[in-house]
């Protein structure tokens, strides 16, 4: 495995080894010790959870409030994805700064996402199944979000914005400026 920093601190991209031959691959998709020794991250993941969307489709920007913040481990096991976070830590440097991957079935790239981050992702192929760790268990009272086309925040999703797909919740997510004076982490 391989762990790579961004532009935003704590934010980690993980590329692990991927062993290949004529029968196929094999990888470790996650290994607590070794991820542990490489980020320096001391995470106890609770939860896995899966998705399979179509392409535009488009979850997030979401995130936990306290006491229920999520640190997360994504990455895309069939198709290719944008994947985006957007750092939502008043207290931090990088606050309102956002950072993207493409994560895909080819690439087999991982992003760590830390708690107080808000995280989603716009699948660009037919269709992709998300896979997640996360640290601390959904707590729907404290589910909230920020809206994807934000203008503040002038996101990159990498699609047109007419074949974005939403739900209605995420069409009703808030915009970042409430963040600037009212932080929540």
């Amino acid at each position: 495995m391989i762990v790579e920093s961004c532009a935003i601190e704590d934010v980690k991209i993980i590329k692990p080894k991927v062993f290949g031959d004529h029968r196929g691959y094999f990888f470790e998709s996650y290994n607590d010790k070794a991820f542990e020794k490489l980020t320096n991250l001391k995470t106890k993941f609770v939860q896995d959870n899966e998705s399979l969307s179509n392409f535009g489709t488009l979850r997030g920007l979401h995130y936990q409030k306290p006491p229920y913040t999520q640190a997360k481990l994504v990455r895309a096991i069939t198709g290719k994805i944008l994947d985006v976070v957007v750092d939502l830590r008043k207290d931090s440097k990088t606050f309102g700064q956002w950072y993207s991957e493409v994560l895909s079935e080819e690439n087999k790239t991982q992003l760590f996402v830390p708690r107080g981050f808000g995280h989603g992702f716009v699948v660009l192929s037919e269709t992709a199944v998300f896979s997640y760790k996360v640290d601390n268990y959904y707590n729907a009272e404290s589910d909230s979000g920020v809206i994807w086309d934000d203008s503040d925040l002038n996101i990159d999703w990498q699609i047109d914005p007419e074949k974005v797909i939403l739900s209605d919740k995420d069409i009703n997510l808030q915009h970042f400026s409430i963040y600037k004076n009212n932080s929540c982490f």
